[in-house]
């Protein structure tokens, strides 16, 4: 297979009877986000949607944890007044950038691009879904969920917003009071929680198994009925989608930097309960 130019020691992919496995490969670092990750599952989403003999893709995490959120270093970086999302902004990487079209930069793109995908994408979660790394799960399709998987939507806990997509997909699956409180607080909950308030489609102790023996399953169906209904399905679920990101973008360049938000990064390094600022 002729892949473009993505690192494999974040991203991997192996096609087989027209599912895509593609694995997050940073064992490590439990799969944290860090710059390269980020490009190279941009990267890796483009490459899937040229693949016409793809026609389902299974996604999931090497090792302990599906996905646990931004990169730690990457906190340092807002302790210290870093850049507006953390990460490295050089000229060669800027996960602020918009992505070609303008409906995302990349942070929210490595998350929408599994609804951009022409087939279905199911998540394999396990371990841990932090931040970032829910706001990966809840960008396919469907979601197999180990029952002690740790998920938070955690960006509350750095004094900021879920801003990668996350404001759509979450308030699309479970009610608006029970994405508030998510939101609100940045409590961890698990698996059997996220099943009951319908972030997960399914509990499964094996859940990379089980999302293959869906995945096996779609793939023996007409791949152009399914491709069509993906697409039909998708046009109510993720109308607003493009008002929505803008928003987002707003909200967390608005955020990011300012005494608050240092603050409650500053107040996680340092142990301390947090010395907010009211709003004027």
């Amino acid at each position: 297979m002729n892949l473009p130019d993505i690192n494999p020691n974040r991203v991997s992919i192996s096609v087989k009877n027209g599912i895509a496995d593609i694995r997050m490969t940073r064992i490590d670092k439990r799969n944290a986000l860090d710059s390269e990750m980020f490009s190279a599952l941009a990267a890796m989403g483009e490459h899937v949607k040229t693949l016409n003999d793809v026609r389902v893709v299974v996604f999931s995490g090497d090792g302990a944890s599906f996905c646990a959120g931004l990169d730690f270093a990457s906190f340092h970086a807002m302790a210290a007044g870093g850049s507006a999302t953390g990460i490295k902004k050089d000229g060669q990487f800027n996960a602020g950038a918009l992505t070609e079209g303008g409906l995302t930069h990349l942070a929210q793109q490595i998350c929408w691009v599994w609804q951009q995908i022409p087939v279905p994408v199911i998540a394999a979660v396990h371990g841990h879904a932090l931040g970032g790394g829910i706001q990966l799960a809840l960008g396919s399709d469907i979601r197999f969920v180990h029952p002690d998987t740790q998920l938070s939507v955690r960006e509350i806990h750095w004094g900021i917003i879920p801003d990668m997509t996350g404001t759509l997909t979450l308030s699309r699956l479970v009610r608006p009071d029970i994405a508030k409180e998510l939101v609100f607080t940045g409590k961890i909950i698990d698996g059997r929680e996220a099943f009951a308030i319908g972030l997960a489609t399914h509990l499964s102790d094996e859940p990379y198994q089980a999302a293959m023996a869906l995945a096996v399953e779609i793939a023996a169906r007409n791949p152009h009925a399914v491709r069509a209904a993906k697409h039909l399905l998708n046009l109510q679920a993720n109308q607003g989608a493009a008002e929505q990101f803008a928003v987002e973008r707003e909200m967390i360049f608005s955020l990011m930097g300012s005494a608050n938000q240092k603050e409650a990064v500053a107040a996680n390094f340092e142990k301390r309960d947090p010395v907010f600022q009211d709003p004027a």
